[in-house]
C-alpha cells in the first residue's frame, strides 16, 4: 500500500542512544515511520537493529533521545505499557507455552492487552479463530504447540503478536532458518497482515523478502544510519555492500 509522504508518523525514532557500558550499540537513530509502511531493517550481525528494536518495544530503556508513538511520548513507558498502546513483536526464536494449544497461546496474549476483558468466553474464542483464519492456522487451533512445525511456529507467533491488536508490529527474523516455499508463506502473511493496515518493521536477513516486502528500508553499522531509502537505493549504496553484504 502506497504512503502518502505527508502522513503523520506512527513512530518516531528521535536521536535514539542506548550503551552498555563503554560499548555504544545504538548511536543517535533518528526515523520516522509512517502509518501503513512496510519498513525494513538491515544490517550485520552486532549492527544495533535487535537493540533498536529493544528500545521501540520497551525491552531497554534509552540513554538519550526519545520515542514517540502516535504522538506520545514512550520512552519511560515499560513493555506491557507499550504493548497496550499498540506495538507487538515477534521473536526470531519462538517461545510459546508448550503445555497449551495454539489457541489458549493467543488467548494469553488476547487476557494480556485487556483489549477484551469483558468479553464472553464464547466471545474471546472467536477472536482468537478470527486471528487462527488470518494467519492460516485454524486447522491447528487445537494442537498443542509441541507438534507444530518450524513455520507453523512462526505464524504462530505472529498471530500471538496480533492478538494484541497492535497498530505497529516488529518482526524480528521471521524467516529465519525456513525453506525457500516455507519463506514464501511468512512473507506472504506479513503482506496480507500489512494490506489491514498494520504498521510493519521488518527485520530479516533474506535479502529477497526484504526487497519483496519492504516501501523502505534502513540500514545499521555499528549502531548508526548508513543507509535509508527504497530497497533498489539502499542495495546499490556502497556502503551497505561493503558493510552488509561484504563486497
Amino acid at each position: 500500500m502506497a504512503v502518502a509522504e505527508s502522513a503523520s508518523p506512527l513512530l518516531r525514532i528521535n536521536a535514539v542512544t542506548k550503551r552498555f557500558g563503554g560499548f555504544v550499540a545504538v548511536n543517535n537513530v533518528s526515523v520516522d515511520i509512517r502509518p501503513g509502511e512496510r519498513f525494513g531493517l538491515i544490517g550485520p550481525n552486532g549492527s544495533g537493529k535487535t537493540t533498536l528494536i529493544n528500545c521501540i518495544s520497551g525491552a531497554f530503556r534509552t540513554e538519550a533521545g526519545t520515542v514517540m508513538f502516535r504522538g506520545d511520548d514512550i520512552s519511560r513507558l515499560p513493555a506491557h505499557m507499550r504493548t497496550r498502546r499498540g506495538i507487538a513483536r515477534s521473536f526470531q526464536i519462538p517461545r510459546p507455552f508448550r503445555s497449551m494449544t495454539v489457541a489458549e497461546n493467543l488467548l494469553v496474549a488476547l487476557d494480556f492487552t485487556s483489549l477484551h476483558g469483558f468479553a464472553s468466553a464464547v466471545q474471546r474464542r472467536d477472536i482468537v479463530m478470527s486471528i487462527l483464519m488470518r494467519t492460516g492456522l485454524a486447522l491447528k487451533a487445537d494442537v498443542p504447540t509441541g507438534n507444530l512445525s518450524q513455520v507453523e511456529l512462526r505464524k504462530m507467533e505472529l498471530a500471538r503478536a496480533m492478538a494484541t491488536h497492535p497498530k505497529l508490529l516488529i518482526s524480528d527474523e521471521a524467516m529465519a532458518g525456513l525453506a525457500g516455499s516455507e519463506v514464501d508463506e511468512v512473507l506472504d502473511l506479513l503482506m496480507k497482515l500489512a494490506s489491514e493496515d498494520i504498521t510493519i518493521i521488518m527485520i530479516e536477513h533474506i535479502m529477497q523478502a526484504v526487497m519483496r516486502f519492504s516501501e523502505r528500508v534502513m540500514c545499521l553499522d555499528a549502531g548508526k544510519i548508513i543507509a535509508i531509502g527504497t530497497p533498489a537505493e539502499v542495495m546499490a549504496n556502497k556502503r551497505v555492500q561493503e558493510a552488509y553484504l561484504g563486497t
